[in-house]
């Protein structure tokens, strides 16, 4: 008589923060070197919107990455060395470099990192606003994505601006593809670049009040109509509580 076919063997539990320890943020100690900047309730940090998933009791801190020592490791540090005197601090998390530099030093930075032999970054994907509202005296954040062809590497280059002052030099001069992508962070985060040659908005209508993708901006919405119903504005749909 043979013994019967065994099943799979059963899952090891393993906590969450154990199982991806990439995905946790930054230590908050003096050595670790985070930030808090703000704290999340919820699933989408909003509350009274019958959310019956109960992601509505999530409350997680909103942590940025402190500087990270060097080495960096690898060709981080061969960009780091010709960018140093320009950068005020560098972010190596998860495996990904950011520069995090002044508004004033951002057009230098941005022609070394395109013209340097040794840099190359030829193509400025894309252009991203932040807005973090506790993080005082810099509450709006502007993320370059750059990208080598010549050597296939990708760096990311921040600006933070305090939200009494929202204004960065355009770098359409330097980079012709930063047109749109400005043109898009003035319309969802208010963020003026100066010296753009046509900052309009790109995806709201030209009339359309504040700045959608501001953490302050009202959830609200306009009724959608759909085969004679009506769905309402998130702000004013049926709670379950």
């Amino acid at each position: 008589m043979t013994d019967a076919p065994q099943g799979p063997a059963p899952a090891v539990e393993q906590p969450a923060v154990d199982a991806s320890p990439e995905n946790l943020p930054g230590r908050l100690d003096a050595a670790g070197g985070a930030r808090q900047v703000g704290e999340r309730r919820g699933m989408f940090g909003v509350s009274g919107t019958g959310d019956t998933s109960g992601y509505g009791g999530l409350v997680a801190p909103v942590v940025l990455p402190g500087a990270t020592p060097r080495p960096y490791g690898g060709w981080f540090d061969t960009v780091a060395d010709l960018l140093e005197p320009l950068v005020q601090y560098v972010v190596v998390h998860r495996g990904e470099i950011t520069f995090h530099v002044a508004r004033e030093h951002l057009v230098e930075v941005a022609r070394l990192v395109r013209d340097d032999a040794a840099l190359r970054f030829e193509l400025l994907a894309s252009v991203s606003g932040v807005h973090y509202p506790g993080d005082d005296g810099r509450e709006l954040h502007v993320v370059y994505h750059l990208a080598s062809f010549t050597y296939n590497r990708r760096i990311r280059v921040e600006v933070s601006i305090p939200d009494a002052e929202p204004t960065l030099p355009s770098l359409v001069a330097v980079y012709p593809a930063a047109d749109w992508h400005e043109r898009e962070t003035w319309d969802m985060f208010g963020i003026e670049f100066e010296g753009h040659p046509a900052l309009t908005r790109i995806l709201m209508p030209d009339d359309w009040p504040g700045h959608p993708q501001r953490k302050d901006y009202p959830l609200g919405g306009i009724p959608v109509e759909y085969k004679g119903a009506t769905v309402p504005p998130p702000d004013q749909r049926r709670s379950y509580n």
